[in-house]
């Protein structure tokens, strides 16, 4: 196994996911009302449902991104006496 070649399994399992997301995304045409904190609007379903897992894979990345900072600190703290 290369890098090269984990990079184009990669790749490939990428394209697969997003076809089947665009393929989904034109099964679910249909509009609806979403209402979220006094706003209201229509949009199709698919799009709504795709809005809707960014923002919560977003939220997750950003709780992540903060924890590993917190880890990275006390890892530096922890360190920072066997210095001296």
């Amino acid at each position: 196994m290369t890098r090269a070649g984990v990079v184009w399994a990669a790749v490939v399992a990428s394209l697969v996911l997003l076809i089947l997301l665009i393929v989904f995304i034109l099964q679910n045409q249909d509009q609806v009302l979403v209402q979220f904190m006094g706003f209201e609007g229509a949009l199709p379903l698919g799009m709504a449902l795709f809005i809707a897992s960014v923002t919560g894979g977003v939220l997750v990345a950003a709780a992540g991104g903060a924890r590993i900072l917190q880890l990275r600190a006390n890892a530096r703290r922890a360190r920072a006496p066997k210095r001296r």
